[in-house]
């Protein structure tokens, strides 16, 4: 039995991975945590200085949010295979927004049904 904690770990590491294989590079940090039915992953560094820049105008900031949100959207199958195979659980619905602010990226992966109780058990 997997603990939770190496659950998170391998979550995040694959997602990085993913990053670095279907976007040409990773966060700078990732950290996933598994709550009841959700898995939620935050991904820190995401946006490059220019990005950033580009963020400082209400034109720019509405591009980057599309054009990233349309980067992973085009990607979605793989991410979903990605968490159910570690988890074992199918995937119900997937959220996602990026902060043109702070350069950061959370993902929520939701579940069918509570992952993080078997853990408790």
């Amino acid at each position: 039995m997997r603990s939770k904690g190496s659950v998170e770990s391998e979550i995040s590491k694959a997602l990085t991975q993913w990053e670095k294989d279907y976007l040409g590079r990773g966060s700078v940090s990732v950290k996933t945590d598994i709550l009841r039915d959700m898995i939620i992953v935050n991904l820190k560094g995401v946006l490059t200085p220019a990005e950033l820049t580009l963020c400082k105008t209400k034109e720019g900031m509405i591009s980057i949010k599309r054009t990233r949100s349309d980067l992973v959207e085009s990607g979605i199958e793989g991410l979903k295979e990605i968490v159910q195979n570690i988890t074992g659980e199918e995937i119900k619905s997937f959220h996602t927004d990026i902060s043109t602010v702070t350069g950061e990226r959370v993902m929520v992966f939701k579940l069918y049904d509570s992952f993080e109780d078997i853990f408790t058990k």
